[in-house]
């Protein structure tokens, strides 16, 4: 079995859209392929409510239980490996990793970005597309590397900028492509990373 664990910090949108494309596509009984558990750096997160009711096992390491970014990454690595995951899913995951952490799962962890990387990394990516007069906006989905938002892109999707856009308006159309594209991402990564896949 194909272990995904998925990483969140607030709703959870985006791990129940995977959730959900898993449950519906049957990737376990079809492509040996299951979200083993979802966890939070965030007791209260709303999205371990939404993963419980999905049927997913949840799990929380609360960032202010340890004194360094080194400390708390160690503990939710330990917490992650005891799923044996082939890849880690960030899905709202509000937290910067560290080199080693980010080192050890290189090749197998991939966030969501709301934009059309390169452009806009980092924060307030919805307004700083609006501020630049931009006509187009989206989100990316990439392979995590040491530097932020920076790595291989496996899948984007682009929506337009309307006239009198405000941040909410574009980050809620984003939001609904992102639902659509990082399932798809996810499902392509095992599928473009099984023993004898060909090239893309």
């Amino acid at each position: 079995m194909k272990n995904i664990v998925i990483l969140i910090s607030g709703s959870g949108s985006n791990m129940a859209a995977i959730a959900r494309t898993a449950q519906k596509e049957q990737w376990k009984d079809k492509l040996g392929i299951r979200v083993a558990a979802v966890i939070s750096n965030q007791p209260d997160a709303p999205g371990l409510a939404l993963a419980r009711g999905l049927g997913l096992g949840t799990d929380v390491v609360h960032h202010r239980d340890f004194p360094s970014r080194d400390t708390f990454d160690a503990a939710l690595m330990a917490r992650i490996e005891l799923h044996a995951p082939q890849l880690v899913v960030l899905a709202g995951f509000m937290r910067i990793l560290t080199p080693g952490f980010v080192a050890h799962y290189a090749g197998r962890l991939i966030n969501i970005h709301p934009s059309l990387l390169p452009a806009f990394t980092g924060l307030h990516t919805h307004q700083r597309a609006i501020d630049m007069g931009c006509r187009l906006a989206g989100t990316t989905v990439h392979q995590v590397t040491a530097e932020l938002d920076h790595g291989h892109i496996l899948a984007q999707a682009a929506v337009p900028v309307l006239p009198g856009d405000t941040a909410a308006l574009l980050a809620a159309r984003t939001l609904t492509q992102e639902h659509l594209i990082y399932p798809q991402a996810v499902r392509s990564f095992f599928a473009h990373s099984a023993p004898g896949a060909g090239p893309n």
